[in-house]
Order: C-alpha cells, then structure tokens, then sequence
C-alpha cells in the first residue's frame, strides 16, 4: 500500500529531472557535481537547512558554554525542526547525525582516512564478512579526485598507504603534545605518521587556513572545515543544480513497470511534492535511507522497496569507540589546535589471531580541549573532578592532556539494524526510526587490547596519569551497511555500482551499502565510492537510458 501522505494529501507535481537525490551531504555533494558535469539535470532533497555559521562560537569566550547546546551531534537531544527521533533504548550505541547541508560531516571530527587495501577483502583474508566487489586500486583515481575536491590537508609518503599522493594542503602541525608522542612511537618501534583532515592548513578555494581554535565539531568559525556547504554546495547551486532545503523525503516512488520514477517529499510550506525524475540516488546516510526504503513500501513491495534480500535496515555498523587520556607534567598546549588528528597510528590495524580477536582498529591523537571540555563525562566518564580538590584537578587536566581515540571494525552482523518505530513519529506524522544494536564479544575484545597498547604509547610519551573510557555510548558517527552492494541479489540489496537489484532506476551511493566496515573514519571512502559510482551511471545516462 502506497504511504499514507499520498492519500490524504493533495500532491503537486514538479517540473521533471534527470536525478532526484536525496541527501545534500557528502555523497549526496559528490553525486551532484559530476552529473551535474555531465550534464544532467539534477533536484537535491535535503530535510534540514543550511549551517547557521553564525552560532559558531569558537571566537568568543562563551563557546565551550554553547557548543552542545547550538552544535549538538545527537539529534535525540539536539531536536531541531530538521530531525527525526531515533529510539536507540535497545543499541549500545547512540547515533549521532546532523540533517542539514553539508550532512554529519557539519559535525564531525574531520579525520580522513582512506579504508586501507586489506579492508577490500576481508572474507579472503580473516573468513568474516564479505569481500567488496572492488579493490582498492579501483578507489585511488576517486580518492585523489575527491581529496583534491574537498581540499584535504596531510602528508604523501605513508607506506600504509601504497598510492596515497597529491593531497593538496600540508597537514595540520603535531604540537608539542604530537611530537611528544611521536617520539615515543619512534622509541617502541610503531607506525605514525602526521593526520590527514579534512582541515584547510592555506587559503584553498572557499577555505580559510584553521586558526587552531578547536571548534572544528562545533561550527568552525574559520571557515577552515572542508565540509560540503562550503567546498561544493555554493558552486553547485551557482550552477544551477537545485537544492531544496527543508524537504522531507516521505517515499521513492515507482511507475507502472515498477521502476523509481521520483520521490515524493514535504516542502518547507507543509505541501506535498511530487518529485519525478528518470533516476533516484539516495545519500541519506546509514539511518536515513533504510528508513525511507522502508517507508516506500507498497503492495508490490509489503517489506519495503528493494528488500527481496530481507536487507534493507541489517547488518548496521557503528564502529564502537573508546578513548584513552594520557596526563603529563608540562603543558602541552592542548586546550587548544586542530579537532582532528594531529597524527594516527595504522601499527595494529592488520588482524593478528594471537590478540584474541579478528581485525585491528586505527588510533588518531587529539587534543582534549578548553575547561569545560575536560570537566565533562566523555571521556572523562571514570573519574570524578568535582569537590574540594577541583582547582588542582582542573590544572592538572588542563593543557596537560593527549587523547588516543580507536577506531575499530565492526564487523556486520544482521541482527544489528534499523528498523521502522512502530510507536513513534516525527512532526509530519512519518515513522521514526528504531535502533537494535549489540556490540559484539569480538569488538569488546578489540576495545580493551587496544586500550592497553595505547595506554603503553601515552606511558612512553611520559604520561604520568592514564584514564580510560572503556566504550563510549555517543559514539555512532558512522553509520554503515544498512543496504549492502555485492553481486548476488539473494544477499544483498545493491549492485557493485549502487544499482538495487529489484527496482531499476534506484541507486544508493551513501555509507549503507559497504560490505564492511573497516577500521577508518569514512567519509574519505564514503565520497571516493559515490564519485565512482556517480560516473558510472553519467556515463550511462548520457547515452540515453533511462535507469542506470
């Protein structure tokens, strides 16, 4: 049955599109720009607004008063006009999101990491998850484009990384903090090597080189956070491509062959909106797309559109995190630089089967911020700062802090998943969207042996104090898997170029179709992949078919 907007409201049908896509973040950015050089003609939906930049308070002496309260990442506490609830009682995970231009990545920490070329062939390698229908040799060319596109700052030369070249801008400065710990990695033998972020460290483009404020999560008043709203959208709509704001997104639809031929959406105004369109790309994140999938449900399609596979919603990946915090004696004047990673560490990221457990985790070095950031829970959550001895607490903690942040693979499992609420909905009557989430015995055995070697790296550094937070709850950055790509339609919902298997003309470029997770921040491999299958299908387009 056809969604029940469609039968209580007028609907009013706009002009006719190549692409209709929904989601104005990164993938959603990257998509639109090469059809967009292909000619085609392209709507955006995205239900939230532009960034209000002028909230950003990384200048002024009340920031760390407002930054939770104006850049908020959970949207359960966040509530904006923008949001959706999402019941995450039954996750240990809470997802944390930001609808609007520029996607998560308005409020994200900036780290940039390609997935590694083991991270391709997990089931080849370990006999866990699935090989992903490409390598990692068929990412670089997008990689580099997109690198170059967004404006990423960092250092060629990591032989991690065997064709990592060409990023356009130096990468942020180590700090005293940085080098420090360097040094100790240089001691124990151990990988490191200088952070790449999506973190302007020049003038490039419409980026301005970071003040080293630490307000990248939080607004980023410098104008130095390569995020979409500023790297592309400007551009983009300046071009002509539309993107309507305020447009939520209430099911795709399909014509009589049952192919998608656009999406049906509510404009800022309240009305209803028929968007048709020869092609429909959803880049609604891990969250957002199975939902309206299962939104889009119909008699042709009772469990949801695309979701023969059974799919649509499981197998979601938020890579559980923990933190670990060094202390030392001297100030290290980490109240204050980049939001991002200073430096990684890939030194345990390759799966060792004497550790206990399959596959590794990535570490990226952050500062740990100004005094309200250090007198908070996270990460901060074991030890208590309040009562008589706060003042030497505070200094103590204060400039005087490094944090090791992991992040591991999370290996798809589909018990884990998003679903429709059964109980709840947002202000227009649509179903929110349900969590179920259990971190596995193979991650929290991932967590705690990382923990200890990144407390062995800090100690070496010459910490004299370690706390750590064992798993952090608000941590669900990375929404990953809900509509998984492979080449047999039995076990997944779309093709190695995003394509679903049941319904023509439906593409997905977000996070939800990787097969895997691998162990790094995504938003690199998140854009390289929606370039790569935004060209495959321009290419098709232009010569004159309708799906592709």
């Amino acid at each position: 049955m056809s969604h029940p907007t469609a039968a209580t409201r007028p609907v009013t049908v706009d002009p006719p599109v190549d692409v209709c896509i929904v989601g104005a973040g990164p993938s959603g950015a990257v998509t639109a720009k090469r059809l967009h050089e292909a000619g085609l003609r392209a709507c955006v939906l995205e239900r939230g607004d532009w960034p209000d930049r002028s909230n950003s308070r990384g200048g002024h002496d009340d920031f760390e008063l407002r930054q939770d309260k104006d850049w908020q990442w959970n949207p359960n506490l966040r509530r904006s006009a923008a949001d959706y609830p999402i019941d995450d009682a039954d996750s240990d995970v809470a997802a944390l999101m930001w609808n609007g231009v520029g996607g998560s990545a308005v409020v994200y920490a900036s780290q940039w990491m390609r997935n590694a070329p083991s991270d391709f062939r997990v089931r080849s390698l370990d006999g866990v998850g699935d090989d992903w229908p490409m390598t990692y040799e068929d990412l670089v060319p997008f990689y580099e484009q997109v690198e170059a596109d967004f404006g990423i700052s960092g250092l060629d030369g990591d032989p991690a990384y065997p064709d990592a070249r060409g990023y356009p801008m130096p990468p942020v400065p180590l700090g005293p903090g940085g080098r420090k710990v360097a040094e100790a990695m240089n001691g124990l033998g151990w990988h490191w090597w200088p952070g790449t972020n999506a973190i302007a460290t020049r003038p490039y483009r419409h980026l301005s080189p970071s003040v080293q404020r630490g307000d990248c999560m939080w607004g980023s008043a410098d104008n130095s956070k390569c995020t979409v709203d500023v790297t592309h959208w400007p551009d983009l709509v300046a071009a002509g491509v539309q993107l309507r704001t305020r447009a939520r997104a209430t099911r795709v639809m399909t014509d009589g062959d049952g192919a998608a031929s656009g999406v049906e959406y509510i404009a800022r105004d309240g009305a209803l909106h028929a968007q048709p369109a020869r092609a429909v790309i959803l880049c609604a994140n891990g969250v957002g797309t199975p939902r309206l999938l299962l939104m889009s449900a119909s008699a042709e399609h009772p469990d949801g559109l695309a979701n023969s596979s059974g799919l649509v919603g499981r197998r979601l990946m938020m890579h559980p995190a923990s933190a670990v915090i060094g202390l030392f004696d001297e100030d290290l004047g980490t109240e204050r630089g980049s939001w991002g990673q200073c430096l990684y560490s890939l030194e345990f990221y390759e799966s060792d089967p004497s550790r206990g457990f399959i596959r590794g985790a990535k570490w990226g070095l952050q500062p740990t911020g100004g005094p309200q950031r250090v007198t908070g829970a996270y990460p901060w959550t074991m030890t208590s700062i309040w009562g008589e001895d706060f003042h030497r607490q505070l200094r103590r903690r204060l400039g005087r802090s490094m944090l090791w942040v992991s992040c591991g693979e999370d290996l798809p499992e589909e018990s884990n998943r998003v679903e429709l609420d059964p109980n709840a909905t947002d202000d227009d009557g649509l179903p929110a969207a349900r969590l179920v989430y259990r971190t596995s015995e193979n991650s929290h055995r991932m967590l705690d042996w990382h923990n200890e070697r990144m407390s062995e790296a800090l100690r070496a550094a010459g910490a004299t104090e370690i706390i750590i937070a064992p798993q952090i709850r608000e941590s669900g950055w990375h929404l990953l898997g809900t509509a998984v790509m492979g080449t047999d339609a039995r076990r997944s919902v779309v093709d190695p170029w995003g394509q679903a298997h049941d319904v023509r003309g439906l593409h997905i470029f977000d996070g939800s179709i990787w097969p895997t997770s691998s162990g790094m921040n995504p938003t690199a491999t998140i854009a390289a992949l929606a370039l790569r299958c935004a060209d495959h299908l321009a290419a098709r387009m232009t010569k004159g078919a309708r799906d592709e």
